[in-house]
Parts: structure tokens; sequence; C-alpha cells
């Protein structure tokens, strides 16, 4: 995290070396960006810490546990394929979800799916490129993302 922002910082500085109205132009643009995307990012991850606090650990580990088994697979892959949620979200909330007690290869599976499996946009998606080939990618992708979650299972044995 300090070499990224140590790196940021000198990237920076030789920008606004070389272009100081683009500089500031670049940062005035990502910082509009960031204020747009902030309440989206704080109403979900106030909706998923308040779902976390309601939900007991007990239940979270339960259903995404090793207990769970083949079971917290499905259901992480069930979540991840119907849910719309952006990747800026997905990663603290999977980190939240570790501090709950699930298991990497489960979130694994979960974020894998939420990013490359998609239930709900099917439609749109078989508009532009055909429903077989929809279907198909989505089959794969659904795989991929189990196998993924068997590999993380893997090496974490190990």
């Amino acid at each position: 995290m300090k070499f990224l922002l140590i790196f940021s910082i000198i990237s920076v500085v030789v920008s606004f070396i070389g272009s100081r109205d683009k500089t500031l132009q670049g940062i005035k643009k990502g910082l509009m960006m960031f204020l747009n995307l902030l309440p989206a990012i704080l109403a979900v991850l106030i909706l998923v810490s308040v779902a976390l606090y309601f939900l007991p650990n007990e239940t979270i580990v339960k259903f995404l546990g090793k207990e769970a088994g083949v079971a917290g697979y499905i259901v992480a892959a069930s979540i991840g394929s119907v849910a719309l949620i952006p990747g800026f979200i997905a990663y603290p909330l999977a980190g939240l979800l570790v501090k709950s007690g699930v298991g990497y290869p489960v979130i694994a599976v979960f974020i894998t799916t939420l990013m490359m499996v998609g239930v709900l946009t099917l439609p749109i998606e078989a508009k532009f490129f055909g429903l077989k080939t929809a279907l198909i990618r989505n089959a794969l992708f659904l795989l991929g993302a189990l196998m993924i979650g068997l590999a993380i299972g893997l090496i974490y044995s190990l």
C-alpha cells in the first residue's frame, strides 16, 4: 500500500511538472468521479453491514462456512450469479465475510460468479450475442468459478 501511495504521488508530481493544467484537470475529474461513486459505495456498505449485524455469524458460517461443504459453494455461486454488486463493493464485502468465518474457497466462488456470471443480465446479453452464446458463456464461467474455488481450497489445504 505504501508503494502504491509513493508511486501515485511521484506520478502526480511528474505529471504536474509536464502539464500543470492537465494534471489539475485530471485530479478534479478523478475527485468528481469518486464523489459520484461515494453515495453508492456508502449505501451498499451500510446495507451489508446492517445485514451482517442482524445475521448471526453462526448463520453465515452455516450456509457458507467449511461445515456447509459443497452446499456452501452452491449458495455462494447462486448469490454471486444473481447479485448485481460492483467490484469496488464486492471486495470489502468479501473481507467482511472472511472476518465472519467464511473460507477463501467460497469467497473465490462468490467473487468470480459475481464478476463473470450474470443471471439478471442474461436477457440483455442474449439480445446482443444470442441466447445460445449467452447461456454457454454463463455456464462456462459458472463452471470456471467452481473450479477456481476448488483450486483455492486445495492451495489453502497444503
